[in-house]
């Protein structure tokens, strides 16, 4: 995999917030997201529980209207790289400002073509207990579906076309203060 970000390497037994960059990892790549690396570090000993989210490109889409169309074979993503990595950074740090108890956090996205059944979108965090591990997996990728400049070229075996997702690209912080674990991602 292309290199993977981290802001720098400072000492983990040090426990102010600037210690936490440390824990974090954020990428933005044409290479095939492996999972199991990612969980293998995330996975420290004093965190109880690790989540993994991981976005699949799949062989249909939803309009805006919210009609069904078939026949994706592959979703190319085209992204505006370094706001994208920024904006990671960001997320990230605002799920360790809502849940302190985060042990570790990986944000990584692809770009180019991404076939059906592959992964283009990994979140993987780890917590103290489950209950924190899940919240903010889920906040992570309702805000980087809100707020990182990502954009999608569905190919069809006879078409392609760009996805609407209606989702204006915000802030993190405008995103991140209107989330609501019962309102977001429902569509996704």
């Amino acid at each position: 995999m292309n290199e993977v970000d981290t802001v720098r390497h400072l000492d983990e037994s040090a426990h102010d917030s600037e210690s936490r960059t440390s824990d974090v990892r954020v990428a933005v790549t044409a290479d095939a997201l492996a999972v199991e690396p990612i969980i293998d570090w995330a996975t420290i000993p004093r965190c109880g529980a690790v989540v993994t989210f991981t976005g699949v490109v799949r062989e249909y889409s939803k309009d805006s209207t919210g009609l069904r169309a078939d026949g994706v074979v592959a979703i190319d993503y085209q992204s505006y790289e370094s706001v994208a990595r920024a904006r990671l950074f960001e997320i990230a740090e605002a799920a360790q400002q809502r849940w302190p108890d985060i042990g570790r956090i990986a944000l990584l996205h692809r770009t180019g073509s991404v076939a059906v059944g592959e992964a283009s979108v990994l979140v993987c965090v780890s917590a103290g207990h489950r209950v924190d591990a899940f919240l903010a997996a889920q906040f992570c990728i309702d805000i980087v579906k809100a707020s990182v400049p990502v954009w999608k070229l569905e190919q069809r075996e006879t078409a392609q076309s760009w996805v609407e997702t209606g989702v204006q690209i915000e802030s993190v912080e405008q995103a991140a203060s209107q989330w609501s674990p019962v309102t977001c991602g429902a569509a996704s």
